[in-house]
């Protein structure tokens, strides 16, 4: 028996599950949306949404509306920052107006924690395959953050193309640790069998021998200093001058 979905409007009803996101779209067993990577060029830099942000805001104050940076905005940060009443999944209009300033993303680093429930994680793994695909549908470059650990390894890389460029992050990861360094390289490990990329980029250091396992198999690795590393590299050279 088939059964035809109907879909619901009347006067009034909100969408508030940003369902036209995802128009067009083909969706993975799990109910994550494929999201293309739309380009192949390499981020001359990578910069966090609060300082895109900051960036944008800055402009507009010097009435330089029509500005472009160079940058693709990144989400390795933490979430109350960019995931908020006031964020990009809720005030979707405010953050294009932002992003649309930026050479390209890195889709959303919603947090998907070992301690979560696993709903919460595929919520969080829909939402960033949603918002990446949407931005593509505009037009914008996309690349896809990987996100995920060894218990959603069922759907962590859902919707993720295969053999292209991927981003992760390392900031605030924990890799100082061994048994999450190790927990890391087992899930680093899966991710390259299953998407079998060709590029990593990762925000953060990639100074780990997971890294140079993934470089000996062929796979291009390139690095990209955190808001964080860039920081105190200042006030080492501030520290310097005055010596």
């Amino acid at each position: 028996m088939t059964i035809k979905l109907r879909t619901v409007t009347r006067a009034g009803l909100r969408d508030i599950w940003n369902a036209f996101m995802v128009k067009g779209a083909v969706f993975s067993k799990n109910g994550i949306p494929f999201c293309p990577n739309t380009t192949s060029q390499i981020p001359e830099s990578l910069i966090t949404y609060d300082e895109a942000v900051q960036i944008y805001n800055q402009e507009l104050r010097r009435k330089n509306k029509y500005f472009h940076s160079q940058s693709f905005v990144c989400f390795f940060i933490d979430d109350y920052k960019f995931d908020n009443p006031s964020g990009i999944w809720f005030r979707w209009k405010l953050a294009q107006k932002i992003l649309e300033h930026f050479e390209g993303i890195i889709t959303p680093d919603f947090s998907t924690y070992q301690d979560f429930p696993l709903p919460l994680k595929l919520f969080a793994t829909y939402k960033m395959r949603t918002f990446g695909y949407w931005w593509g549908s505009l037009g914008h470059k996309v690349i896809n953050n990987v996100r995920g650990d060894m218990l959603s390894l069922d759907f962590c890389f859902d919707g993720i193309p295969q053999n292209g460029t991927v981003c992760i992050g390392t900031v605030a990861s924990g890799l100082r640790q061994k048994i999450n360094r190790d927990l890391f390289s087992l899930w680093l490990e899966k991710m390259i069998e299953v998407l079998k990329p060709q590029l990593i980029l990762v925000y953060g250091s990639c100074k780990y021998e997971c890294f140079e396992k993934a470089r000996r198999k062929g796979i291009k690795i390139i690095s990209y200093p955190s808001k964080t590393s860039l920081a105190f590299q200042k006030k080492r050279e501030a520290k310097d001058e005055q010596n």
